[in-house]
């Protein structure tokens, strides 16, 4: 995994004295004075920012010159959602491609897309798409031309993106029509673009079903070949089978089910030279849960002979 970089995918800003709580955001900036320096020194070579979709490039430039002062890089611009929905389709591609641009504008060299289907029935089964028999929105029950529909838009938006020396990466993710890796897989051949790639997320695929459709093992062999960002947290399961559910609880990477060690080697093998994203914590001290985390990828990182 020569090359290899980490980034951090934060999940919770909390920072005193801001107590600012929405997911996937930085503390406001008058309390990112010490927050950043901070993320620096734990070793993190940048970080994945959500897309202003109102910001303009002055502004993008402006935040991307402000985490280069800390010696931090915007190093992925997540977008999301279903791109050939026929209500949230139109809303999720111009997110795309603002996203696209944003990165552009930041330097960033990719944009991670889940692309989550909207809940048909907000509170029938499989709505949380998690732990459940059904999950609503899952490739399980999506017909071809949904596949052949999606996989024109992104060959659209990734030629785009091949203009602006940006690539997208599709995220494995619960309920959307990239859930698995054989899904997956599928859509990108559909696509045929090389700068379009997976994100092979394992915690997604881990916990959106009561039994999870493939083992982390068999989705990182298959997938890494295919990878091009990569974010990774860990969870442990607790089965109900009297409830026919299954309940998951995020922890930091070294305790949870999945086999990061495994799932590395195997990244390695496929000649990954990407950003390994540790997914952070959403509760609690998050700084120290996903100081963890990264200490954990880069001592296994060390065994392996990769970095």
């Amino acid at each position: 995994m020569a090359g290899v970089k980490l980034c951090y995918a934060l999940r919770r800003g909390v920072f005193y004295p801001s107590a600012k709580d929405v997911f996937g955001e930085m503390p406001a900036r008058e309390h990112r004075r010490g927050y950043l320096p901070l993320v620096r020194s734990m070793g993190f070579d940048g970080v994945e920012v959500g897309v202003d979709e109102a910001g303009s490039e002055a502004t993008a430039r402006e935040l991307a010159d402000e985490l280069h002062d800390a010696g931090l890089d915007i190093v992925c611009v997540r977008a999301g959602g279903a791109l050939n929905h026929p209500l949230a389709g139109a809303k999720a591609r111009l997110r795309l491609e603002r996203a696209i641009r944003y990165a552009a504008w930041t330097g960033a060299p990719v944009v991670n897309t889940a692309m989550v289907s909207p809940a048909t029935d907000p509170t029938g089964p499989g709505h949380e798409r998690r732990g459940e028999t059904v999950s609503q929105g899952a490739s399980r029950t999506a017909a071809e031309q949904e596949f052949l529909h999606t996989a024109e838009h992104l060959r659209h938006y990734g030629e785009l993106a091949a203009s602006l020396s940006v690539s997208i990466s599709i995220e494995v993710h619960q309920g959307s029509i990239a859930d698995n890796s054989t899904a997956t897989l599928h859509l990108l051949d559909l696509v045929g673009l090389p700068n379009v790639g997976a994100n092979p997320d394992l915690g997604n695929i881990y916990w959106q079903y009561e039994y999870p459709e493939e083992t982390p093992e068999a989705a990182i062999a298959a997938l890494a070949p295919r990878a091009n960002y990569w974010h990774c947290k860990n969870l442990q399961r607790l089965h109900i089978p009297e409830l026919k559910r299954s309940f998951f609880q995020r922890v930091p990477l070294p305790d949870g089910d999945i086999d990061y060690r495994f799932a590395i080697a195997a990244m390695l093998e496929a000649g990954y030279s990407g950003y390994v994203a540790v997914e952070g914590a959403q509760l609690g001290d998050q700084l120290s849960q996903d100081r963890r985390g990264l200490e954990y990828v880069r001592r296994i990182l060390a065994d392996l002979g990769g970095d």
